[in-house]
């Protein structure tokens, strides 16, 4: 296919090896790439937009393949796609990717994930763009994850990216000999069990700290095909996880199922 111009952020930071992985691998496919992600790690910012401090971006084409261009910047992950396509870049991208992020972005965490909302970003702009995450914080090989997003990515642009389609790409932490077929798969809801760890500083001041276990529901799961398994449980059975997501939430469910509201006319102008 011809050369794309591709934006690649994520939410792990400039030094993050999963995102180097992804732009060399786009480099080596012959596409122009530049980088612009978080220039230290910001996860679980969700979409969150700096507002009240300057942004500010460096250079930082030395940490990435050759002829790669990239720049560390001090905000968010939705704040270094706001930059790059506003700022920093001289023409609109082709194509956005985010990652390959060093952890899962399964069910609905994905609405406090810094890696989708990068994704998302270039959704909302009417740019194809995909989210790409190792389902394990543990596992450092981003080769085949690398080669496999952007497979899965050259092939959707050849076929026409439908509008506001954002892909959600999860991959189970394991030899790519042994992993199963990519499959479409739908959100799980995700739960946890005991949120907080309840501690003491050595002044014996009380403080929490935000953990939790996730509760693996793998029958929850949101609009989709039946026969589409939830992305959880497709990571559990070591096979890749491609979840369609779009930014419409509206309420798809029957009306009938909406409470009733009574208001006092008097409050309504």
């Amino acid at each position: 296919m011809r050369p794309l111009s591709i934006l690649i952020s994520n939410d792990d930071g400039v030094f993050a090896e999963g995102i180097r992985a992804l732009a060399s691998e786009a480099a080596q496919r012959g596409h122009k790439v530049t980088v612009v992600c978080p220039d230290q790690e910001r996860s679980a910012t969700g979409h969150g937009l700096t507002l009240q401090a300057p942004i500010r971006a460096e250079k930082a084409d030395e940490l990435f393949a050759e002829g790669v261009s990239a720049w560390g910047c001090s905000g968010t992950p939705a704040d270094c796609i706001k930059l790059a396509l506003y700022e920093l870049l001289t023409e609109k991208p082709d194509l956005v990717l985010s990652g390959i992020n060093h952890g899962p972005n399964l069910g609905t965490d994905i609405f406090c994930s810094g890696t989708v909302a990068a994704a998302l970003e270039g959704t909302l702009e009417g740019i194809p763009s995909m989210a790409v995450s190792i389902a394990c914080f543990q596992w450092n090989d981003f080769e085949f994850a690398g080669e496999l997003a952007m497979e899965i990515a050259e092939n959707v642009i050849k076929r026409k990216w439908p509008k506001s389609l954002l892909l959600n790409l999860n991959i189970p932490p394991c030899d790519c000999k042994n992993m199963g077929a990519l499959r479409w798969t739908r959100l799980s809801i995700r739960h946890y069990q005991e949120q907080f760890s309840k501690r003491q500083d050595p002044r014996g001041n009380t403080y929490y700290w935000l953990a939790g276990k996730a509760v693996k529901d793998l029958k929850s799961a949101g609009d989709g095909p039946c026969e589409w398994p939830s992305d959880v449980a497709q990571i559990e059975s070591l096979a890749p996880s491609l979840t369609p997501i779009q930014p419409d939430l509206f309420w798809r469910g029957n009306l009938s199922e909406l409470p009733s509201i009574e208001v006092n006319h008097q409050l309504v102008r």
